[in-house]
């Protein structure tokens, strides 16, 4: 299993930046390979993950979210094989929300465990090099909590 983590100090409050992060379904827009994130209807603090790797090649599974306090801290993991949602990519996410008043350190945390097949080649792909995925990430979250901090 692979791991990566990172850690950026925002200029934005903590619950702002834990609201943006809570549903999930915003992961896309600073991870580029994650094509999608919805929630699964009827299930609260489960959601459906759809990955693009190469040559358009796509893994799905569904995660829950495990831990979740708000304004400090919210986790996921994908769902255990052998239920209904099985999942492709066993995966596990944390991001911690550190108040410093006006601005917030944030962490991500990533653990990953890749199959074999054609679902594992995908995710070999998703979690290449999967420490700077974080850090532009991370980086890519700060330009858009700091943006709208400043309203541009």
């Amino acid at each position: 299993m692979g791991s990566a983590a990172h850690y950026l100090e925002i200029n934005a409050p903590a619950q702002r930046c834990y609201d943006w992060w809570r549903p999930l379904t915003h992961v896309p827009e600073i991870f580029p390979d994650v094509e999608r994130v919805e929630p699964i209807t009827g299930q609260a603090g489960d959601t459906h993950w759809v990955v693009t790797g190469p040559a358009g090649k796509k893994v799905e599974w569904d995660a829950r979210i495990v831990e979740d306090e708000p304004g400090r801290k919210v986790a996921w993991k994908s769902m255990e094989e052998g239920t209904a949602k099985s999942t492709t990519v066993a995966n596990a996410g944390v991001v911690r929300f550190d108040d410093h008043g006006d601005t917030t350190g944030v962490e991500v945390s990533l653990q990953y465990d890749a199959p074999g097949g054609t679902a594992g080649e995908v995710a070999a792909t998703l979690f290449a090099d999967p420490q700077k995925k974080i850090e532009r990430a991370l980086d890519s979250f700060k330009n858009l909590m700091e943006s709208a901090q400043t309203g541009r």
